[in-house]
């Protein structure tokens, strides 16, 4: 449905690669939970997402 309205994703509470492959299918543009990290103090947060984000678009 947020294809539809042109909205993004986002899913939360991935926990394991199984998950994300499957939300990744199905055309997911964004995720959070503890498969990536845990949570992260806001100045930490930025450098994670950095080096992360490149790692989602695989």
């Amino acid at each position: 449905m947020a294809k539809s309205l042109g909205k993004k994703t986002v899913a939360e509470g991935i926990e394991t690669k199984e998950q994300l492959s499957f939300l990744k299918k199905l055309g997911c543009e964004y995720g959070q939970g503890y498969l990536f990290s845990p949570p992260l103090p806001t100045d930490r947060f930025e450098e994670f997402f950095r080096e992360f984000g490149k790692l989602w678009k695989k």
